[in-house]
């Protein structure tokens, strides 16, 4: 591939450049084509691009090759100038195929948080990608984000619950701050007592300064006499899922049968 231009290439420009290196069915593909639809958050370094699986292309660094014998023009939009697949495909081959199966259920549940896609999209494309690997459990969490876990920590505290044999919370509700401003919740439950109490899952992105100054003062003005906000960390669902379900029923969550 031979450029007609001096100096360091955009981002854009090297995506063109490693379409067009593979050839005319490529597509940009995986987080490279979701990233291309405004998916936040989730950035890598190399662009990945999508290409028939008989094929071979010389190595070229920064870019990943996604071999398939999939039809490449049902996974690709139709009428964008960029080649590049939809967002179903896109997420689904991802999460497929990544190393790990949390960082798979992640991604889905984030391009559904962000509204890029739906779980109902989802689910037919899942369909028709048939004998696709992982798909029992791709379907599993697609049915859990339908339910309304709008993300990975969503999702973790359901299994919590369930487990533990704690009522599930509400999740995602609209609340009016303190302040006028409309915002939306991650967890609650309505307490026997008549209070409400909030969770509120905190990712690794909440560690930054300017984010944990932010989730500080979302605390504040969402806490009432009547509604108590609490904190976790997404980490401690993970790996310390009991003891933060024994911090729940200390303050009052009730269990499945009360």
């Amino acid at each position: 591939m031979v450029t007609t231009f001096t100096g360091e290439p955009t981002l854009q420009q090297r995506q063109w450049i490693a379409v067009l290196h593979a050839g005319d069915r490529a597509m940009l593909g995986g987080l490279s084509a979701l990233a291309w639809w405004g998916l936040k958050n989730w950035v890598r370094d190399e662009i990945t691009v999508v290409v028939q699986n008989p094929l071979s292309y010389e190595p070229v660094e920064g870019v990943v090759f996604f071999r398939t014998r999939r039809d490449l023009d049902r996974l690709r939009h139709p009428t964008k100038a960029m080649p590049v697949s939809r967002v179903e495909p896109a997420a689904l081959l991802f999460a497929a195929y990544d190393r790990s199966s949390r960082t798979a259920k992640g991604l889905l549940a984030a391009v559904v948080q962000q509204r890029l896609t739906t779980p109902e999209r989802l689910l037919e494309e899942l369909e028709e990608l048939s004998t696709l690997r992982r798909s029992r459990m791709l379907r599993t969490a697609l049915h859990d984000i339908s339910g309304g876990a709008q993300s990975l920590s969503e999702m973790d505290v359901r299994r919590l619950c369930v487990r533990a044999g704690l009522r599930p919370p509400n999740r995602q509700v609209q609340r009016m701050d303190s302040r006028g401003q409309r915002r939306f919740t991650d967890c609650e439950w309505d307490l026997p007592d008549g209070r409400t109490l909030v969770l509120e899952v905190d990712g690794g992105f909440h560690m930054e300064v300017e984010h944990w100054e932010d989730d500080l003062q979302r605390q504040r003005r969402l806490t009432t006499d009547k509604r108590t906000v609490v904190r976790c960390t997404a980490r401690e669902l993970r790996d310390e899922a009991d003891a933060v379900a024994a911090d729940l029923l200390a303050l009052g969550v009730p269990g499945l049968s009360a």
